[in-house]
């Protein structure tokens, strides 16, 4: 009797070793770090029961090439923890920015509806987006 309650907790304690390991790498373990640029579509702050801010921004970019598809934009999802950040990104809807960012495996409720988190914003900047592609009407560049 005393070996079988040894090899179940053992087993146990196994069990739960591994779902610590595996919830670590799953909500906790930073993937990535980056920075991303575009124009700032939104920040909401919204969530059922934990509320979060969760925000848009719309990246401009070439498509591959496939026939028919010119220009595309990129949308990067993504949720703000820090209520300083989400409050300052708040007065930048519209205004291109920069972002820096963490990537995860998997989000938390508590934390976002995203795996990237933005974490700081490094530039703002209030002009217009500036493009070196020649527009073309009637056969004519202008």
């Amino acid at each position: 009797m005393k070996t079988s309650t040894k090899v179940i907790s053992i087993i146990v304690a196994v069990l739960l070793v591994a779902a610590a390991v595996f919830c670590y790498f799953k909500f906790w373990f930073v993937l990535g770090e980056g920075v991303k640029a575009g124009e700032l579509n939104q920040i909401v702050y919204k969530g059922w029961v934990w509320k979060t801010y969760e925000g848009r921004l719309i990246q401009t970019g070439f498509r591959g090439n496939k026939q028919g598809n010119g220009i595309q934009s990129n949308e990067f999802n993504f949720s703000v923890v820090d209520k300083d950040v989400a409050d300052s990104l708040m007065r930048c809807s519209g205004k291109l920015v920069e972002l820096r960012y963490k990537e995860y495996n998997g989000m938390l409720p508590w934390r976002g509806m995203q795996r990237y988190i933005v974490y700081e914003i490094l530039s703002v900047d209030s002009g217009t987006v500036t493009s070196t592609i020649p527009f073309i009407t009637s056969g004519e560049e202008i």
